[in-house]
């Protein structure tokens, strides 16, 4: 009997000795933290699939054993104990809960291998061995367990966007904790999806985070910085082409410049403001890696459209007799995207009018975006202050009166922001100076001071009318328009404020102040059960005019961007007025749609207080209303307006318009 006894203990002895200590791999002493690499959608670090496991576990079943078999001649032996050695009361009882290894059951080597794996699948351990031994009784296998130390703090390092603030915030739950790895995993994803949120598409966390033994973990961001920025012109073909547009023009329109971080947002808002130069047909975004692996090179294929034009034409006119036209139009000027356009007219009857202008719409290294305009010009209307009355009181060789305006202007423009967001929704103002010499004309060019009454048709200069005035004026103006979309509005608001002075100089020595205001407010509906934007639309506009007059520079009520309903000026002209509108605007169908609204206005009473009152001597009433309905057309030029519109004398008039009415 006591032969046989020694038989066996030689012959557990010698399985002991097979299974040896297990590891999770020969050699390793501890397992490798996550490892993320850069990618094109950001990675995580990859732990087996489970669910994080508390410091203090709550009671779990254990977990079966592999469902792989082992080989068929591989040992087993008798498992006398099971012991963990280096893990607090909480942990071994964790450890316990998760391997299957028993007392009193076999066990294989590739058994212990898997309750290894189990062991470092919580997470919490650094380093896992398992190591048989011989008892009297059977084998002892004794885990032996390196715990992570208790997590004092995590660090980032290579992070711009990404502030501490944030990942203090993420990973707060688990400071004073012993460190997990899976919910350090689930703490890294977190910080990912911080990046996708923000559009920060290629910021992620990679390499291996780093443990210090005193418990501060520091993760390393790669957050995508833009290395260079380049722009490419490609024909309609998409071949390379010669680049018209000058470098600047497009960079200072971008936030995203060499050194910040990439983000898909800012980038979508730089190609909505290069398209809103009008100066592209399309724009494409390209990425490319930038000698730093952490950093990326963002290309732009640009292809640029026609901005200039030419045209030409010739006519006839009893009164002018015969003329010809020509205009000429450039919106990229030497590729700064600087507007030159010119418009001349001349005739058989001596006639020369003209009308030219360049603007700068960004002064280079302005960082408030100040514009400028300067014009010259030499214009010649006919008044509706002088025209369509129920009276016809002309000139007195039986022809219309006519007003020629020669003259200059510079303006300057600018947003009261520096914020490229904020540009458009901000407050704008402008300020210039404007002369004119305005003469009264015939058709023929002949100067008229006075009409067949005898009224003047410009200022008396020292009570004489000498049909010609110098007229000199600083004007002023704020904007800050709130609407979700200037073309076709449907809700938001828009308000409008403008101030002219002029000064006494020269012929007439006119000392005038014109204030006038608008406001538009939008307010979204849904009266109809059909698709698309419903809107009420409001508007309300008034001005006044304090000291010398101009006939020419009255207020003027009627028409097509005053009271529908009325011919062009009908109502009258004055010195102050009022003026109020409501729409209700609907879709159709497609690209049509449709409106009703009520115009009303009144000059205050103040037609008798323009020299030579000449709406009164017209016959205009002072005061309209007008109501009806239109279509809007939407085109690439804007949307067509066509209104019919009845006035509350019982007459009705067909107006035309491109753009809403306000």
């Amino acid at each position: 009997m006591g032969a046989a006894l020694k038989t066996v203990k030689v012959a557990i002895a010698t399985v002991a000795i097979a299974l040896g200590p297990l590891s999770p791999s020969r050699g390793q002493a501890a397992p490798t933290p996550p490892v993320n690499t850069p990618a094109e959608t950001p990675a995580s670090p990859t732990l087996p699939s489970a669910e994080p496991v508390p410091e203090s576990p709550p009671a779990a079943p254990p977990i079966p054993p592999s469902v792989s078999q082992p080989p068929a001649d591989e040992p087993q032996v008798l498992i006398a104990e099971v012991v963990v050695e280096g893990a607090t009361p909480e942990l071994e009882q964790l450890v316990y809960q998760v391997i299957s290894t028993r007392p009193g059951s076999t066990t294989t080597r590739t058994q212990l291998q898997q309750d290894t794996n189990a062991i470092f699948a919580t997470g919490f351990f650094a380093d896992v061995n398992a190591v048989p031994s011989d008892t009297p009784l059977g084998v002892r296998i004794t885990f032996i367990v390196r715990p992570y130390p208790v997590l004092r703090a995590v660090q980032v390092a290579g992070n711009q966007v990404l502030p501490q603030e944030k990942v203090q915030e993420i990973f707060a739950p688990q400071i004073g904790r012993t460190l997990n790895l899976r919910e350090l995993q689930a703490g890294i994803e977190k910080i990912n999806t911080f990046y996708r949120d923000k559009g920060y598409i290629l910021g992620q966390v990679v390499g291996t985070p780093q443990i210090d033994p005193d418990g501060v973990v520091t993760l390393q961001v790669a957050e995508g910085v833009v290395e260079q920025v380049t722009y490419r012109f490609l024909n309609k073909e998409g071949e390379p082409t010669k680049q018209r547009t000058r470098d600047f023009v497009i960079s200072r329109e971008m936030d995203t410049q060499p050194g910040v971080v990439l983000n898909q947002k800012t980038v979508q808002a730089d190609l909505r403001r290069l398209f809103e130069l009008g100066l592209f047909e399309d724009v494409q975004v390209a990425l490319e890696p930038g000698q730093d692996p952490r950093k990326v090179n963002l290309i732009l294929n640009i292809k640029e459209r026609n901005t200039g034009s030419v045209s030409a034409g010739a006519g006839y006119s009893s009164a002018a007799g015969l003329f010809g036209t020509v205009a000429f139009q450039q919106n990229n000027l030497f590729g700064r995207n600087w507007k030159f356009s010119a418009e001349a007219q001349g005739g058989t009857e001596g006639e020369f009018l003209f009308d030219v202008s360049f603007t700068d719409p960004w002064i280079k290294g302005d960082p408030y975006r100040t514009s400028y305009t300067v014009s010259a010009f030499n214009r010649l209307t006919v008044p509706y202050t002088f025209s369509n009355g129920p009276i016809d009181v002309r000139l007195a060789n039986g022809d219309s009166p006519r007003i020629n305006r020669l003259g200059t202007a510079v303006f300057f423009t600018r947003p009261f922001t520096k914020n490229r967001d904020q540009v458009r929704t901000a407050w704008t103002g402008s300020l210039g100076l404007q002369y004119q010499r305005v003469t009264s004309l015939d058709g023929g060019f002949t100067r008229f001071n006075t009409d067949a009454l005898g009224n003047c048709l410009t200022f008396p200069d020292n009570g004489v009318c000498r049909g010609f005035n110098d007229l000199f004026t600083v004007q002023a103006a704020i904007l800050r328009d709130l609407r979700n979309d200037p073309l076709r509005p449907t809700s938001g608001q828009v308000i409008r404020l403008g101030v002219d002075q002029s000064l006494p100089i020269g012929a007439g020595s006119i000392l005038m102040s014109r204030v006038r205001g608008s406001y538009s407010f939008y307010i979204p509906v849904k009266f109809l059960r059909i698709e698309g934007p419903q809107t009420f639309a409001f508007n309300i506009q008034a001005g006044n005019i304090f000291g010398d007059l101009p006939p020419y520079e009255s207020f003027t009520l009627g028409g097509a961007n005053s009271v529908r309903g009325w011919e062009e000026g009908a109502i009258g002209s004055g010195r102050a007025f009022v003026q109020g509108t409501v729409e209700y605007r609907f879709p159709i169908f497609n690209i049509v749609g449709g409106a009703l609204f009520v115009d009303g206005a009144s000059l205050l009473g103040t037609q008798s207080s323009v020299p030579g009152q000449p709406g009164i001597v017209r016959g205009k009433p002072g005061e309209g209303l007008g109501y009806g309905a239109g279509l809007r057309v939407n085109t690439p030029l804007g949307n067509i307006r066509i209104d019919f519109g009845w006035n509350n004398e019982g007459r009705s008039v067909f107006s035309f318009g491109i753009g809403e009415r306000f």
